[in-house]
């Protein structure tokens, strides 16, 4: 994940849950929000208050295992390199995007001491890559898979081995601020679409899995500081703004328990084909 117009959405923790935290007043919690830090992807500061469901690939070891294999990797949109500084081994030669300049030098501080170079590139910009320049490209919650860029620069018979943000996800919450959203805007980044734009592009379907999840806010402090990570859920989110829609969350989740939404998340495997010679 990366910049601050990703339309994804990073979890809180991963569960079992944890007991919610004893109740306290409503301004307290908010600015307790207020006052986080929102870099990078640590979402640490959720353990006790949220909790979402991991997808059941478990997408960080599956990515380090071909990580182990691989002669050239390319980690698109790495956020602060979180994910990919998880693995245990890494090829020769491995290589991060990042397009937001918070987490680009929050990436480099990262994975430099492991030897991956970090480029500071836009999300719409084309990758800055030769063509056939890596043999894996990975990424986790991409902004935008751009399918054609990604297989110009893998190699033939190169993978794209990634985790998608699907339709959907998590507006329980955007409704909740927002309203009812348009069908057009609920269906977006669905994995039948996106797997016709990777098809469209040259790439063959190795595997592609979908799952929904259930993510748990156990306080509105959690939800305001969900909302000013990830800020592109609901665009110009402040607790100014929203307060009333605030306090009747906040004295919902005090009476009824949990407020409950759900992510969906879709894996892909891709694979450039080999030409052969008479092709």
């Amino acid at each position: 994940m990366s910049s601050p117009t990703n339309p994804t959405t990073p979890g809180p923790v991963p569960h079992p849950a944890p007991h919610p935290t004893p109740r306290r007043p409503f301004e307290d919690l908010v600015a307790e929000a207020e006052a986080a830090s929102t870099e990078g992807w640590d979402f640490s500061w959720f353990e006790g208050r949220a909790t979402e469901a991991r997808p059941s690939w478990r997408y960080a070891e599956a990515m380090a295992e071909r990580l182990a294999g691989a002669s050239a990797s390319l980690d698109i949109q790495t956020g602060g390199g979180e994910v990919l500084a998880s693995a245990a081994a890494l090829p020769p030669l491995a290589v991060a995007t990042e397009g937001w300049p918070a987490n680009v030098a929050k990436a480099t501080a990262l994975l430099h001491p492991r030897g991956v170079v970090v480029v500071a590139s836009p999300e719409d910009a084309p990758l800055p890559f030769a063509d056939g320049a890596f043999d894996l490209v990975t990424s986790r919650h991409p902004v935008k898979a751009h399918f054609d860029d990604i297989a110009r620069v893998l190699r033939p018979g190169g993978t794209y081995f990634a985790q998608h943000v699907g339709p959907a996800s998590v507006f329980e919450v955007v409704e909740y601020f927002l309203g009812t959203q348009p069908a057009d805007v609920r269906n977006g980044r669905h994995p039948d679409l996106e797997r016709a734009e990777a098809e469209a592009a040259g790439l063959e379907v190795v595997d592609l899995r979908a799952e929904r999840l259930r993510i748990e806010f156990y306080d509105i402090g959690a939800v305001v500081h969900f909302l000013r990570k990830v800020v592109w859920m609901v665009p110009g989110f402040s607790v100014e703004k929203y307060r009333p829609r605030l306090r009747e969350l906040h004295d919902r989740i005090e009476a009824e328990g949990p407020f409950v939404a759900h992510s969906t998340r879709h894996l892909f495997e891709l694979r450039k084909p080999v030409r052969s010679d008479s092709e």
